[in-house]
């Protein structure tokens, strides 16, 4: 299963990493991928809960676009 999200404010690498550390930590998530143009952020996983996810994201920084 996937889940994928644009999101505002992705310009460096400790974005990419801030993403990636804050979105393993919830359930289901095995694989998390961030692309700083374009601001895209793919998640693998087990039944993933798009809305954790995307909540997960607005209070790392990075919500939706």
């Amino acid at each position: 299963m996937q889940e994928e999200f644009t999101v505002q404010n992705v310009k460096c690498g400790g974005c990419v990493k801030a993403i990636r550390e804050g979105l393993a930590t919830l359930p289901g998530v095995r694989e998390v991928e961030v692309t700083i143009d374009g601001g895209r952020v793919r998640v693998s996983g087990d039944q993933l809960e798009r809305a954790a996810l995307a909540a997960r994201l607005a209070e790392l920084g990075y919500p939706e676009a």
